[in-house]
C-alpha cells in the first residue's frame, strides 16, 4: 500500500519538475516560498532514512554532511548561487533512492511496521511506530513538499503541469 502512494508521488515529483529550467530551479521568487532544488534537495535525504527504518541500512547511502546541512530540516533556503547541487543531481538522487524504497517496501512484514519508532525527540510521540514513520516519510512528508513546488510553480507563472 505505501510503495504504490510513494510510486505515484515519485511520478508527480518529476512531473512538477520537468520543465523547469535548471537555471530557475534554485531561484527564490518571492519571500518565504522555497524553491524545488531545496524541496527535492530536502526530500531526497529521507530516502536513506528510510531505507534505514525498513531494516536495509545495507541499500542506504552515507549522506554527505554538506547535503545534510544544506537540506536538513530547519536548513535555511537560499537562492542558488552555487551552494546547492545542480538540478539533475537532486532530482536524480530523489527519484533513485525513492525507487529503492519503493522496490523494498512490499518485503517489509506487517510485524516490522508495528515495532516501535526508534527515533528521538517528539516524532515518536506523533508517530509511534514504524510503520506510522514510514507511512508519514513515503506519503505525507513528501506530498508536503511537492505541494510547495506546485505554489512555486505558480508563483513563477508556470501553472499546473497535469
Amino acid at each position: 500500500m505505501i510503495a504504490a502512494d510513494l510510486r505515484m508521488s515519485i511520478g508527480y515529483a518529476e512531473k512538477l519538475c520537468l520543465d523547469i529550467p535548471p537555471d530557475t530551479f534554485g531561484h527564490i521568487p518571492i519571500k518565504n516560498v522555497n524553491h524545488p532544488l531545496f524541496n527535492i534537495g530536502h526530500l531526497g535525504l529521507y530516502a536513506e532514512n528510510t531505507l534505514g527504518l525498513i531494516g536495509r541500512e545495507d541499500l542506504a547511502l552515507k549522506i554527505d554532511p554538506e547535503q545534510v546541512e544544506l537540506f536538513k530540516n530547519g536548513a535555511p533556503c537560499l537562492e542558488q548561487d552555487g551552494c546547492y547541487p545542480s538540478k539533475d543531481r537532486v532530482l536524480k538522487n530523489f527519484v533513485d533512492r525513492y525507487k529503492i524504497v519503493a522496490d523494498e517496501l512490499p518485503r517489509v512484514t506487517d510485524e516490522f511496521f508495528t515495532r516501535p519508532n526508534p527515533m528521538s525527540g517528539q516524532l515518536p510521540e506523533m508517530l509511534p511506530t514504524v510503520g506510522a514513520v514510514v507511512m508519514f516519510m513515503c506519503g505525507s512528508h513528501l506530498q508536503m513538499h511537492l505541494g510547495q513546488i506546485s505554489v512555486w510553480r505558480r508563483v513563477m507563472g508556470m501553472g499546473s503541469c497535469m
